[in-house]
């Protein structure tokens, strides 16, 4: 980080939205609560085109969701008319939540991706004002076949190639692992090697529910996924996918982060069971990964000894800064900053209301 640069922290829970800044990562300072009583399950924070936009997906009980932006960090915010994401009227359906905000590259700087609830997947080409529907998924022949995880039926994880516009990987719960090559227009089940053992067969085309799945920072073409009991790694950009699980105290578990630059670096947190769901022993911790998942370390210096709260698949995090910052929320309110990847941690704020989403990125300091 330069002396011109500044961390920002952006805390999206059940009640509302907490953003923080920091110059050095260890003193923060916060603003909120933002939307007060609404619902923030997804962040995106856009640093391409030379500017700072927050992107908050808002939840409300009375209005329904929609996509929120800011440019002056959290200062003034703006709802587009009539809502960013809507389904037609011969759609036959209705935006429950909105579960991803994911800019593209930045190749790509006016693309920005949406994953939401009913599952169906969302671009926007004005830099997250509007979004369009991706017509060729929402009408694929197997949709009436996904099913709904334990948080709703949503496509939670939009990943876009780096490089080839065309290539997009989306993971939803539960339908599995999809990939487009052809810039959406055709969308194909990608899980050969993801077991669902929940299911009569445990290794459908289709079916498997994926929790979250990122790309590694250097070898393009190499996946990892966080599964309902699994955790893999693919290495031909999802047609085929091995274990990676030996090592972690369970395989189990929501998160699923990736280093922004260095190869094979990844850092997931274990959860006892599904039927369980506690860290491990009630015992939380982070497990990081430099080689590709071959190997793991325990990482719990700085959280507490005790802990019977979980974090959730979005509410997870890593910065850009040199080393990298890793961040995480919990269910019971608490978030921790780690400015060594994880080495240390220490708690950024408490007793928050439950934690849905955590998202840091450096900024140009206001």
């Amino acid at each position: 980080m330069s002396a011109a640069d500044t961390v920002l922290l952006a805390i999206g829970t059940k009640k509302g939205l907490w953003l923080a800044t920091s110059r050095n990562r260890t003193a923060w300072s916060f603003s909120g609560p933002h939307f007060l009583m609404h619902e923030i399950p997804s962040i995106g924070i856009d640093t391409r085109a030379g500017r700072t936009r927050i992107l908050v997906g808002v939840r409300s009980e009375h209005w329904g969701p929609t996509v929120a932006h800011s440019d002056d960090l959290g200062a003034t915010w703006v709802e587009p008319d009539h809502g960013a994401i809507r389904f037609g009227d011969t759609d036959d359906a209705a935006l429950e939540r909105i579960w991803q905000l994911q800019p593209d590259s930045a190749d790509r700087p006016s693309v920005v991706w949406a994953g939401c609830e009913p599952i169906s997947v969302w671009r926007s080409l004005d830099s997250g004002e509007h979004f369009e529907l991706e017509r060729a998924l929402w009408d694929h022949p197997h949709r009436s076949q996904w099913g709904a995880g334990f948080g709703g039926a949503a496509a939670h994880s939009v990943v876009p190639h780096p490089r080839d516009p065309h290539t997009v990987h989306v993971a939803m719960s539960t339908g599995g692992v999809y990939r487009t090559t052809d810039g959406g227009r055709t969308w194909q089940p990608r899980n050969a090697g993801i077991s669902a053992g929940f299911l009569p067969d445990p290794n459908p085309e289709f079916g498997q529910c994926v929790h979250k799945i990122a790309r590694d920072a250097v070898t393009e073409n190499r996946l990892y996924a966080q599964n309902h009991h699994g955790v893999y790694r693919s290495d031909d950009n999802g047609d085929t996918w091995k274990s990676i699980a030996d090592g972690l105290p369970s395989d189990f578990g929501f998160v699923m982060l990736t280093h922004p630059s260095r190869e094979g670096t990844v850092w997931v947190v274990p959860i006892e069971a599904d039927a369980e769901r506690i860290p491990p022993d009630g015992r939380l911790a982070v497990y990081r990964s430099e080689d590709a998942g071959n190997t793991w370390t325990r990482l719990d210096r700085g959280l507490p000894e005790r802990e019977y709260n979980v974090v959730l698949r979005d509410a997870a995090s890593v910065d850009t800064a040199d080393p990298v910052g890793v961040y995480f929320g919990t269910r019971g309110g608490a978030v921790y900053a780690s400015a060594d990847e994880g080495a240390t941690f220490t708690e950024v704020v408490g007793h928050l209301p439950d934690v849905l989403c955590v998202r840091a990125a450096v900024v140009a300091a206001p």
